[in-house]
C-alpha cells in the first residue's frame, strides 16, 4: 500500500518544519513562519512535549502531515484533540491523504474516550470548506477566533 501513517520522529524535525512552511506558503502566511527545526524538535520531541504531529508517507516520501494537540470541553467534561495544521503537498493531493489523515485523527478520539476533534479554516479556502465539509464538519460562523501575541500580549500581562 502506498499510504502509511505514522507518529513524527525526533529525526523528522526538518520535514515538520517544511510541511509547515508549505502550508504556510499555501494559505498566504509564509511571512508569519518564526519557527526553526530546533522550535519543532524541542516542541514535539521534548521532555514534556504538548503538541503531536502525524506524518503521512506516500510510497515512503512525507506527503503530509497532521499537528494537533488534546484541548478540553467544560461542557462536555471530556478532552478533545485540536487540529492545529493539516498540510498534503500539492503533488500529492487527489489520493485521499488529508482524508486519512483525518479518520487517523477520528480512530484516536474514539479510541481514548475524546469528546470531539475541532479545528479552525480560513475563511477564504473554498476548497478546504469543501473538503471538511464532506467529511461531516459542521462549520461554526456563530464564533470568533481571538489572539494576544507581542506587544498586546506582554502589556496585558503586566497589567
Amino acid at each position: 500500500m502506498p499510504l502509511a501513517i505514522r507518529p513524527a520522529r525526533p529525526e523528522d524535525a526538518q520535514t515538520v518544519l517544511t510541511l509547515i512552511r508549505g502550508l504556510a506558503d499555501y494559505e498566504k502566511l509564509l511571512h508569519e513562519v518564526e519557527a526553526t527545526e530546533a522550535d519543532i524538535a524541542a516542541s514535539l520531541f521534548g521532555p514534556n512535549p504538548r503538541v503531536f504531529c502525524d506524518i503521512a508517507e506516500w510510497d515512503g516520501a512525507a506527503a503530509g502531515f497532521a499537528l494537533w494537540f488534546y484541548n478540553y470541553s467544560t461542557f462536555l467534561g471530556r478532552h478533545g484533540l485540536y487540529l492545529e495544521d493539516l498540510f498534503v503537498r500539492p503533488e500529492f493531493r487527489a489520493h485521499g491523504i488529508g482524508k486519512a489523515l483525518l479518520a487517523h485523527l477520528a480512530r484516536r478520539c474514539l479510541a481514548e474516550g475524546l469528546g470531539r476533534l475541532e479545528w479552525a479554516v480560513l475563511d477564504w479556502n473554498e476548497p478546504a470548506i469543501g473538503f471538511y465539509k464532506r467529511q461531516g464538519a459542521v462549520m461554526r460562523d456563530e464564533w470568533t477566533g481571538c489572539r494576544l501575541s507581542g506587544e498586546a500580549l506582554t502589556r496585558l500581562a503586566q497589567g
